[in-house]
């Protein structure tokens, strides 16, 4: 059963390792040095919640339900362009250290609700646990999917954690002016590229949805 954990493994990390903006708002995070841990947690929980849901049969209901898809997209475009605008606004303004410091006086709260937007709201998240692990995770035997279902879980928790520490490690060479333009500017454009995507593939579900 080992070979499915490390199928489960190698596949979730594959998912997973490119910049996106549940990354990107956990390396943040950790270079803030700012409940950095708690949000690799409260990632990894999501992400145990959405590959429970569509290796263990939670896809059909996404799949069966193209308003919902067309609701879960739009509503991550939205916030994908708000988020990189946010973050080019703080690359590009004049005054980078208050920027940062007022970041650093986000409550508890506030940042509970980003991570689970840049979660929840990022149809992404859908197609690489419901579409990619639900389809080939569906159709194992029951012993051989908890197996599977328990390497990608592995591969959220050691990925998101293992980023958060990194990024809190390396804070004191990351929190300058400089460094922080550079991250804020490469985060506000893949939000944007991550954005123009989605909102290509929405048109495209639209068009199906009305032809």
């Amino acid at each position: 059963m080992l070979s499915y954990y490390f199928q489960g493994l190698t596949l979730g990390a594959a998912l997973i390792l490119p910049l996106g903006p549940q990354n990107a708002f956990v390396m943040n995070q950790g270079i803030r040095r700012q409940y950095h841990i708690m949000t690799a947690a409260l990632c990894t929980l999501s992400d145990v919640l959405l590959i429970c849901a569509g290796i263990f049969g939670g896809s059909a209901l996404l799949m069966q339900s193209p308003w919902l898809m067309a609701l879960v997209t739009w509503g991550g475009v939205v916030f994908l362009l708000w988020y990189g605008f946010g973050a080019l606004k703080t690359a590009f303004g004049s005054n980078i250290e208050l920027a940062t410091a007022e970041a650093l006086r986000q409550g508890r709260w506030r940042i509970v609700a980003m991570m689970l937007a840049v979660t929840w709201l990022n149809p992404h998240v859908y197609l690489d646990t419901f579409v990619v692990l639900g389809s080939l995770g569906g159709q194992l035997d029951a012993e051989p999917k908890r197996w599977f279902a328990l390497g990608t879980m592995s591969a959220s928790f050691l990925w998101f954690f293992s980023l958060a520490l990194l990024a809190a490690w390396l804070a004191p060479r990351l929190r300058t002016a400089q460094a922080q333009r550079v991250i804020n500017t490469l985060v506000g454009l893949v939000m944007w590229f991550i954005a123009l995507q989605l909102a290509r593939e929405g048109v495209r579900h639209m068009q199906g949805l009305f032809s």
